[in-house]
């Protein structure tokens, strides 16, 4: 990336975060273009969730700007999803107490137009079977693997543009991790939404992804294609706590 405002559909330019005294993100600069799946991807703490948080307006951005459309994206927190960038937590945080259809309808609560509404329930629901099958049911009583395809369609009842995925497939079964990335992969492609994703099944995500960041200790050390990524041994040297200074920036 040069770093020049504008020059992706979503994006961030020197973007640092601090908690306190705790720096999670150094000068990242990281983004998609329209149409893209990007994984966002390293070790624990490396500040991958950070990333999709602060563009969120969730976490305490010290300098930099994020910028959507060529613009930079200062709605508060609760009014971005209206600009068309949804986010999907870690941890799924399905409403246990109320339906799978009350559930998705909790993500397009500022639409006035119940005819709109509906339409995207319909869409939702022909996109997950097993949501439509199961609409009546409260959410409790779905698998894990069931509440993260409803989190998943939650978050597109706000027809973004923009999908923010954090963790998508954590604390799932194998079976299930691949039928999580299959979905993506195919919400990328029937509705040609941007995605951007924060993983830790480094072989999983690489398969339906465009490109590729690596985290480390806050910073940006690697950004390329998946065939990049597992050509360089870069995955292997942040794991292992191996990335020497100033090696991110050659690798970027």
């Amino acid at each position: 990336m040069d770093g020049n405002a504008g020059t992706m559909f979503l994006e961030m330019v020197d973007i640092s975060v601090r908690y306190g005294a705790v720096r999670a993100l150094t000068e990242v600069s990281l983004g998609v273009n329209k149409g893209e799946v990007v994984a966002v991807m390293g070790p624990n703490g490396a500040g991958k969730s950070t990333v999709l948080k602060a563009i969120m307006g969730l976490a305490p951005v010290v300098d930099g700007t994020v910028y959507w459309r060529d613009e930079p994206l200062v709605a508060a927190t609760h009014e971005i999803v209206k600009e068309g960038i949804a986010f999907v937590p870690q941890g799924r945080r399905v409403f246990t107490h109320l339906t799978i259809r009350e559930n998705l309808e909790m993500g397009c609560l500022y639409l006035n137009d119940a005819a709109e509404k509906a339409r995207r329930l319909d869409s939702v629901l022909e996109l997950f079977p097993i949501l439509h099958e199961k609409r009546r049911d409260y959410a409790s009583q779905m698998s894990g693997g069931q509440q993260q395809m409803l989190a998943l369609g939650r978050g597109l009842m706000a027809a973004p543009d923009v999908l923010l995925l954090d963790e998508p497939t954590l604390g799932l079964a194998p079976v299930v991790v691949k039928e999580v990335f299959q979905k993506v992969a195919e919400i990328s492609e029937r509705l040609n939404t941007t995605i951007m994703v924060v993983e830790h099944n480094i072989k999983g995500v690489l398969d339906i992804v465009d490109r590729a960041y690596v985290l480390d200790m806050g910073r940006v050390v690697h950004d390329g294609t998946p065939q990049s990524v597992q050509e360089t041994d870069i995955l292997t040297q942040v794991f292992l706590g191996k990335v020497e200074a100033g090696e991110g920036e050659d690798a970027a």
